[in-house]
């Protein structure tokens, strides 16, 4: 497939801008989808070789999912509001994350899932 929802960017483990998860805490963060509230940030990672969100997403997705930090859109410190491109459909299809390791396996699985999206 070509034109995948992350063709912009070197790598969906990165945030868009980098300025937005320095000295900051994301945990509690809500998260906006563009159809609508998805949950709230669970743990969040800014590392340079995986930067990530896992999200504790309320029904009907059932469990914990990782968002790359490529899918992150926007984010209000003030507001503490997290706005990801992903929608709730895409979100629940995501394979689950309830490990708190983010190995070779796990990150080729979610790298598999993200770039076979469509842009929306």
């Amino acid at each position: 497939m070509t034109g995948g929802l992350w063709d912009y960017r070197d790598s969906v483990w990165d945030y868009r801008e980098a300025t937005w998860t320095l000295d900051r805490d994301l945990l509690g963060y809500e998260v906006e989808a563009p159809d609508g509230h998805l949950g709230v940030v669970a743990r969040a990672s800014s590392s340079s070789a995986a930067a990530y969100l896992v999200v504790d997403a309320g029904p009907p997705i059932a469990g914990p999912r990782l968002v790359p930090a490529g899918a992150v859109t926007s984010m209000h410190h003030d507001g503490r509001t997290v706005r990801i491109a992903l929608d709730r459909v895409q979100l629940a299809a995501a394979p689950a994350f309830e490990d708190d390791t983010l190995d070779d396996v796990v990150r080729a699985q979610h790298d598999h899932y993200f770039s076979n999206l469509d842009p929306r």
